[in-house]
């Protein structure tokens, strides 16, 4: 997000400069820094990497509907908002497809939505790590936690190195011990764009909690929440972002998922119950 000077509104003075967490939505366990029993961390990485690039294969064949609002904040006053509800869907020809249903006039004056905002909420936010791309990260075991029902390995990544001009994820995740799946992620889209001092664009710190739809055993994104306050040269933003995924519905076609070598067949029913955000 691009910090706007042509605006006539004075940029809240924020207090404490340091980082702000995000409030955590749901019922958090304190954080086990034991090694795992039975399996190894490495062991653990393969195995949710695996399971990552299956449910991504799974997820491109679904519609939903994605509902985005970025809100600049004066302490508890909202002072400019940004809308948006799209639809992806499918083509005749099977190829997504994004429909956008809802986009009044935005009244964000203080920043402005960048190309790069605007791929993030839609392929970072979400964000999924395969086998594909585990390599390009660092990742670190930092313990077991326990998130609502689900008993969780939780890990710290981060890009081995930025490439180009390729967006990443930093930050930390929370896999099932179970299902071997990412439920829950927290941190921020990288690297910060600042070419000089009237040209950057800073990304804030964001949970995306995840949930089995009841047609697989897959645990697709539900909601994200981001509190932020972003620190430009010009002064400091406060926003607050909600991003809700809806609508999951499976293409009519022919392509068959598996897990763990086996089809998903429509009905499977979730066995655990996934962490639920608080709105």
């Amino acid at each position: 997000m691009k910090f706007t000077r042509f605006a006539f509104v004075t940029v809240m003075a924020i207090a404490c400069c340091g980082p702000v967490s995000l409030t955590v939505f749901a019922d958090e366990g304190p954080l086990d820094t034991a090694q795992p029993k039975g399996v190894t961390s490495e062991e653990i990485i393969q195995r949710f990497a695996a399971k990552e690039k299956e449910f991504k294969i799974a997820l491109d064949q679904y519609g939903y509907r994605q509902t985005v609002k970025v809100q600049t904040m004066d302490g508890e006053t909202v002072d400019g908002e940004y809308q948006q509800v799209f639809d992806v869907s499918f083509d005749n020809q099977g190829k997504k497809v994004k429909n956008v249903v809802f986009a009044p006039q935005s009244t964000l004056q203080r920043i402005m939505m960048t190309e790069q905002d605007i791929d993030d909420i839609e392929n970072r936010l979400p964000f999924v790590l395969t086998s594909d791309e585990v390599n390009e990260y660092s990742i670190l075991y930092v313990g077991q936690q326990q998130e609502d029902d689900l008993h969780c390995y939780v890990f710290d990544i981060a890009p081995k190195q930025i490439e180009g001009k390729k967006r990443y994820f930093q930050g930390r995740i929370w896999v099932d011990d179970k299902d071997f799946q990412i439920v829950k992620t927290y941190g921020k889209s990288v690297p910060d764009i600042k070419k000089k001092k009237d040209n950057e664009n800073l990304f804030p710190k964001f949970t995306t909690y995840r949930e089995q739809i009841v047609d697989g055993p897959y645990w697709f994104p539900v909601y994200t929440r981001a509190d932020d306050i972003l620190h430009f040269s010009a002064g400091d933003v406060k926003i607050r972002e909600i991003v809700k995924y809806t609508n999951y519905k499976k293409f009519g076609s022919n392509v068959k998922i598996t897990y763990e070598g086996k089809d998903v067949q429509k009905g499977d029913q979730a066995k655990n119950p996934p962490p639920q955000p608080q709105k």
